[in-house]
């Protein structure tokens, strides 16, 4: 991580279609580098895997709310229909499982999606008003017409000039610096 230009957070080099900047992206993950990241004016499903994205855990934890919300539900309705204000009623038992399905069930969804929702704003480290990328002027074309590959100066692997050099030789438009 030495010999740097100057303080910046990272390479940005602009390609003009999907495929090519695909193909760059494979290149750099078979490079080593791991703190990529890849813009696009639409989704473009192989840009994953060609990066080394990881699955996200986010499934395990919605997965946690809800089995949170489930035992949350039906503890609460123990305890207050069992321990703390035992009531007979028709002569069912005062732990009757099929009288509780409904509010548990409505907790296990209220828990999985509020688990869902923060989540996901969380692990996506939002809210994000401002990125230094939008300090690079051409990178409003991100949105239209043009296709953006960063390497974020926090790789464990950058240095400036065999970072700038090895983006150079991936055949983009323009290898930008993009200042924090």
């Amino acid at each position: 991580m030495t010999s740097m230009k100057k303080d910046i957070y990272g390479l940005l080099a602009e390609f003009d279609t999907p495929t090519e900047l695909v193909d760059a992206a494979n290149k750099v993950r078979e490079a080593g580098y791991k703190k990529t990241d890849a813009f696009s004016p639409f989704p473009l499903h192989e840009i994953d895997e060609a990066l080394g994205v990881k699955r996200t855990i986010l499934p395990f934890m919605v997965f946690g709310g809800g089995v949170i919300g489930l035992l949350s539900g039906i503890g609460l309705q123990w305890f207050v229909h069992v321990w703390d204000y035992p009531i007979l009623v028709g002569g069912r038992p005062y732990f009757s499982i099929v009288s509780f399905v409904p509010a548990s069930f409505e907790l296990t969804i209220l828990l999985a999606a509020f688990t869902a929702v923060f989540g996901m704003i969380a692990l996506n480290g939002l809210p994000q008003p401002y990125h230094p990328v939008f300090n690079v002027p051409r990178f409003a074309l991100a949105t239209r017409e043009k296709f953006f590959l960063l390497i974020e100066r926090k790789d464990e692997k950058f240095n400036y000039a065999e970072t700038k050099s090895f983006m150079e030789s991936l055949n983009p438009q323009e290898v930008f610096d993009v200042e924090e």
